[in-house]
């Protein structure tokens, strides 16, 4: 009778033991991992340091400071003064849903899901406050105090997702400013078309080569800088000229975006919404540039080499060596 008693004591001791061993090794988890990405944080930091020291031209072309910007030239720095945040978005680089995330933070609490906020309301015009609309005087101390941040990626692979969401299905705008100059220019098609829907009509498309054959063409440069989809990712967010806090990677995406809630003291009241559908990987590099002759792969590289430098990518030699017949 006693030791039916004293079973279940024991049971709950041994209980008790175990659940606070399992706490200790979820926490002790949670604490190496914290320490590996933070450890992964100041490696991409330091690099960066180090390859803006070697390379002037990754400095905008000589001695520059913030006070020689433009307007223009930081319009992808968004702002949030209340918790002293900067976020400079790079299209292409999951910038929809952080813009989400400084879109829930700028209307304050009691916060909303990230993800029920609609793209095309943070996308539009002046619905989220940015560094350039700031006097001179303002964007100086706000770049020095507040908590700098920005998400980069492999460049070939994000340009690889600009083609897809520009040129594989059109925008109205995009048909008219950029497709069908392509298609006159690289396209070598007799049915030239003017209008989208004619366009969609016969299976007109724009094929990756066109692509970056536009890219390469001086004259694209000569004109206008790139459009923002595939200019390169250091000449949207100057980060040899902005020291930034946090440098996240779209490789990493998950892991980053919980390491810099937790930084920003925000991990118990957002949640950072991961909902990419057909994400563009390097694996998938081969089969896209496989129609892109040597002598072209190897310039691109060259067009975009600092981006690969300064974020820590590596040189895609296999792409670069003719290790394929085209």
């Amino acid at each position: 009778m006693a030791l039916c008693r004293r079973m279940p004591r024991t049971l709950i001791f041994l209980g008790s033991i175990f659940l606070i061993m399992s706490v200790y090794r979820w926490d002790r988890f949670h604490r190496k991992r914290a320490e590996r990405m933070d450890i992964l944080q100041e490696g991409r930091k330091q690099l960066l340091k180090e390859n803006c020291e070697n390379d002037k031209k990754a400095i905008s072309k000589g001695k520059r400071s913030l006070e020689d910007m433009s307007d223009s030239e930081l319009k992808n720095l968004v702002v949030d003064d209340e918790h002293g945040i900067i976020y400079c978005y790079i299209p292409k680089v999951a910038c929809t849903n952080w813009k989400r995330v400084m879109f829930v933070l700028k209307h304050g609490e009691p916060y909303q899901d990230p993800s029920s906020i609609s793209r095309y309301l943070v996308h539009g015009f002046g619905n989220l406050p940015l560094l350039s609309s700031n006097p001179r005087i303002e964007r100086k101390a706000k770049l020095k105090h507040y908590t700098k941040f920005l998400f980069v990626r492999d460049p070939f692979v994000r340009l690889i997702s600009a083609y897809r969401d520009k040129f594989e299905h059109y925008s109205e705008s995009y048909f008219e400013n950029f497709a069908q100059h392509i298609q006159r220019l690289y396209g070598n098609q007799t049915n030239q078309t003017h209008r989208m829907d004619e366009g969609s009509a016969l299976g007109v498309r724009i094929s990756f080569y066109n692509f970056i054959q536009y890219l390469l063409d001086p004259q694209t440069e000569g004109n206008l800088p790139f459009e923002p989809h595939w200019r390169q990712m250091h000449r949207l967010c100057h980060p040899c000229l902005i020291q930034y806090d946090f440098i996240g990677h779209v490789e990493t995406l998950e892991e980053d975006a919980e390491q810099l809630l937790n930084t920003l003291k925000l991990q118990n009241d957002i949640k950072f919404p991961l909902s990419y559908v057909n994400i563009t990987t390097s694996e998938s590099l081969s089969g896209w540039f496989r129609e892109v002759p040597l002598v072209e792969r190897m310039k691109l590289y060259k067009l975009y080499e600092t981006d690969f430098k300064l974020f820590g990518y590596r040189k895609p030699d296999d792409f670069l060596d003719g290790w394929w017949k085209s």
